[in-house]
């Protein structure tokens, strides 16, 4: 048991999850005071020693439940030995028969519904054992992912037959009254019941699987990355709002870090005056100098986003970020452009919420010049004549974008003018380093006069360079 916990924590760090020796160790201490076999006190035990953040929880829960899914209630009891558990259901896996292997699918169909009626557990869990063996085809070495399998099983199952008819059984045992409301609520319990069965096949499935390649195999097959290290570029659908729900929280806790960073670093010139005066109680002697109050100041942001299609969702998070970080800085400004540029800053100013502004940015700003495609060097130029008198010795402008500009002229001298003029001058590129100055990337032209470039395709690389630009 051992050995599987230190192979569950370092697969958790794997996920990118910060564990530390000493919550390993708290987590080993709590184990001691609870029962394997009840599953979620287990669970919880672990959560409370190794989870520090609320986005974690869902890779927790994948791991959890790749490295424990041999110790589930019903399969080992006790605790059980290791090895015979693993070779016990490595065969079963191999074998491909079992129980349910001969049995029909309306018989398997009338076992479900009456454990459905009662809520047994434990029969509900031998079933999905059953209907697994039976339905999902599962083959020792295969490499088929456990989505395929846990579709065919429940394609045999067919879970809104099973709802219809455990309401039509409800009806005729006189637990569905003629209330529309209690209609409902009795469809939602059935609903609920349904999740329960899908659960344990899916849980099913995930423990043969494992019995047959391994946690490990298994762990690095189902890794998903954390929402701070989703790549903006390649993000799915859910895990786009995963990062919408990440970036807030994120904010808060980087703004309050750095206005803690800033009173600590920045202590104010010697004030020649009080030191004097509390020196008298020293016989003369300054021995307790005393400083001003500092009043560090903030950086004045100039953002300018590239919108066109490649970099769209890039963009959209970084203005968000930005915006939502607008107490660290003394003036925010925002341009975005394609062949085009145009600026975005009053919308804004305009609404309260960033995510309305950022939706207006997309379809509202006027960004096209000729044709739509990217076009870094016009874009550059002509915010250079609109804008250059505009850039203070304050201003910090960071712009965003990869660089691929259809093999039109750079103009990087604007770059170069712009830093002459303001204080800094950052780019923040989303492609992986790899592929810059490759294809009608043109990065290399623009870097020399950027006081730095950064690979910049997650939230937290997002955050440390909002870190390194507040703090400076």
């Amino acid at each position: 048991m051992l050995d599987v916990l230190q192979g569950f924590v370092h697969e958790l760090r794997a996920a990118g999850l910060p564990v530390s020796m000493t919550e390993n160790l708290d987590a080993m201490r709590a184990v001691e005071h609870v029962n394997i076999s009840e599953r979620d006190v287990f669970k919880a035990a672990l959560g409370a020693t190794l989870v520090k953040h609320h986005n974690h929880w869902n890779a927790f829960e994948t791991v959890f439940d790749v490295y424990f899914s041999l110790y589930s209630p019903g399969v080992d009891g006790e605790g059980g030995d290791d090895d015979e558990l693993w070779e016990a259901l490595a065969a079963e896996a191999a074998g491909g028969g079992g129980a349910g292997s001969d049995m029909s699918r309306e018989e398997l169909a009338a076992m479900l519904l009456d454990a459905l009626m009662s809520m047994d557990r434990d029969e509900l869990r031998r079933l999905a054992g059953m209907a697994v063996t039976a339905f999902a085809g599962m083959e020792p070495g295969r490499p088929v992912g456990g989505t395929y399998y846990l579709y065919r099983t429940l394609r045999q199952l067919d879970l809104d037959d099973l709802g219809a008819r455990l309401m039509g059984r409800a009806r005729q045992a006189g637990e569905v009254p003629d209330d529309e409301l209690a209609q409902r609520l009795k469809r939602e319990e059935f609903d609920e019941r349904l999740r329960t069965l899908r659960e344990l096949v899916e849980a099913e499935i995930r423990r043969r699987l494992v019995a047959d390649r391994g946690v490990e195999a298994m762990a690095r097959t189902l890794r998903k990355p954390l929402p701070e290290d989703v790549d903006f570029m390649h993000a799915s659908r859910d895990e786009m709002i995963a990062l919408q729900r990440a970036i807030y929280p994120l904010t808060r806790t980087l703004a309050a870090r750095l206005a803690q960073r800033r009173r600590r670093l920045h202590r104010g010139h010697l004030d020649f005056r009080r030191t004097v005066r509390a020196s008298l109680s020293y016989g003369g002697v300054p021995a307790e100098p005393k400083f001003r109050n500092p009043h560090p100041s903030k950086p004045e942001i100039m953002v300018v986003a590239d919108i066109s299609g490649s970099v769209a969702s890039f963009a959209r998070f970084t203005l968000q970020f930005v915006y939502a970080m607008a107490s660290q800085f003394s003036k925010v400004r925002s341009w975005v452009f394609i062949d085009g540029i145009d600026e975005v800053t009053r919308f804004f100013q305009e609404s309260d919420d960033v995510m309305d502004a950022v939706h207006r940015v997309n379809t509202e700003a006027d960004v096209v010049w000729v044709d739509g495609h990217s076009d870094y060097g016009h874009a550059l130029e002509v915010f250079h004549d609109r804008h250059l008198k505009e850039v203070t010795p304050k201003s910090s402008i960071i712009l965003l974008g990869d660089a691929r500009n259809n093999y039109h002229a750079p103009q990087a001298w604007v770059l170069d003018a712009l830093r002459k003029r303001g204080k800094h001058v950052y780019w923040l590129n989303p492609e992986p380093r790899g592929y810059w100055d490759t294809g009608d990337s043109v990065i290399a032209e623009y870097a020399p006069h950027c006081d730095g470039v950064y690979e910049c395709r997650n939230l937290r690389q997002l955050e440390r360079f909002v870190t390194t630009i507040a703090e400076g």
